[in-house]
């Protein structure tokens, strides 16, 4: 599939839970307006951001569909698709695909670490199961950055990186120094270090979605030249991301209640502690700070 080169922010896409459990797919939808007009680049879903792990095969699949559906072309949709082991992530990508995703995204087998060639196995059969544009998504040990040039330059379809192995920045540069033939090197990890992978020449973020106008001011600024502007804008976002850091995707559901997006913050994910009353009272005079800054 032929496409402009992906650029910018491509939001990682929550995703919204009932208090019964159950997913939530008319706020996710909602979800998808708030990114369109905050002004976002792209959108991904199901990945970590989205607790993807512990939704079933059915909800994966029914919230690409309403992704791609809310989206209606007006942002590309990357599908995610990462899975324990090859064959399962190939069933995965062929439903991205029926799910009519513009690229898809996916971890290396998450539960037990591949050899390197078996990595690349899982890779080679993924990317042409999807048959479109593909992003490995580096998180921990076990891929070099010659290894991943090597997967950039062997394999058809797999032309994206979001580099999220700390530290990110010095990861980024090692890719990119290598010279494999990628359309794009992405930064994640809800923007740590996005200033300074953007002056290391990154393509594009994938932050989470509850300050996703602010990212895109950031982005913006930066591509404009004002590097000052970008780094005042970023500094004011510096202790929303520190909190999201300490406690996790609570913080950006419950952001995105307040934001109007989201009826709850539950979570799927078993074990996860809600903020206590302080950390809501931090998370209220982020809010204020911030609040200049909100576009939606």
């Amino acid at each position: 599939m032929s496409h402009e080169p992906f650029r910018g922010i491509f939001p990682v896409l929550i995703t919204p839970i009932s208090d019964d459990g159950d997913v939530l797919y008319d706020e996710l939808a909602s979800q998808v307006e708030f990114c369109i007009t905050a002004g976002a680049h792209g959108l991904v879903f199901p990945v970590l951001g989205s607790e993807f792990q512990f939704l079933t095969d059915v909800e994966r699949q029914r919230g690409m569909e309403t992704v791609v559906r809310a989206a209606a072309g007006r942002l590309p949709v990357v599908g995610g698709v990462a899975a324990p082991s090859r064959q399962v992530a190939v069933q995965c990508a062929h439903a991205a695909a029926i799910a009519g995703v513009d690229a898809i995204i996916a971890l290396p087998p998450y539960i037990s670490a591949g050899t390197a060639d078996e990595i690349r196995l899982y890779y080679e059969a993924v990317a042409a199961a999807a048959g479109r544009p593909m992003f490995i998504q580096h998180t921990h040990g076990g891929m070099s950055a010659s290894f991943l040039q090597d997967l950039l330059r062997d394999i058809d379809n797999v032309r994206y990186l979001k580099e999220e192995m700390q530290p990110s920045a010095h990861q980024i540069s090692a890719v990119l120094a290598g010279g494999a033939p990628w359309e794009g090197v992405f930064g994640g990890g809800h923007g740590r270090w996005m200033l300074s992978e953007m002056q290391r020449g990154a393509h594009g973020f994938m932050p989470a979605t509850e300050a996703v106008d602010i990212h895109v001011q950031v982005w913006d600024a930066w591509q404009a030249g004002d590097e000052a502007k970008a780094r005042q804008i970023y500094g004011q976002l510096l202790p929303l991301i520190n909190l999201i850091l300490c406690m996790g995707l609570p913080v950006c559901k419950t952001l995105l209640m307040r934001r109007g997006v989201f009826s709850s913050a539950n979570m799927r994910t078993p074990g996860t502690p809600p903020l206590d009353a302080g950390d809501e009272r931090e998370l209220d005079a982020i809010i204020e700070g911030l609040r200049p800054l909100f576009r939606v």
